[in-house]
């Protein structure tokens, strides 16, 4: 069974293929995915590797947690399932109330000056 590990801390400058090379080192690399900036195309400086077998994922994990890839050392672990995500502005979390009450025919708020008194 396929076992996908988060690699971290990576350099703007590391590519697909650098990170191929490296964990084929350990075992066979079924997948790797370096994440983007969705505007500017750049490295996001994390991506994930997908090894074929936990025992592979291991010695990954065990080798290159912390080892120094173009001078920075990488943070590996294997990845977690992405959490489920609410709507930033349509979540499920109570309203925090409503709008502010208008008291003229307007549409806006403080006194009434048109008023009887």
């Amino acid at each position: 069974m396929s076992v996908k590990l988060y690699v971290g801390n990576l350099s703007f400058a590391t590519t697909e293929l650098d990170l191929q090379d490296l964990f084929a080192q350990v075992g066979s690399v079924l997948d790797v995915k370096i994440i983007q900036d969705k505007f500017t195309g750049k490295s996001r400086g994390f991506g994930f590797v997908t090894m074929e077998s936990q025992e592979e994922a291991n010695g990954a994990i065990s080798r290159f947690n912390g080892f120094s890839l173009d001078n920075r050392p990488l943070t590996v672990n294997e990845a977690r399932p992405p959490e489920a995500r609410q709507d930033r502005f349509f979540g499920n979390e109570p309203s925090r109330g409503g709008g502010g009450g208008h008291k003229d025919s307007r549409g806006r708020g403080g006194r009434d000056f048109r008023r009887n008194r």
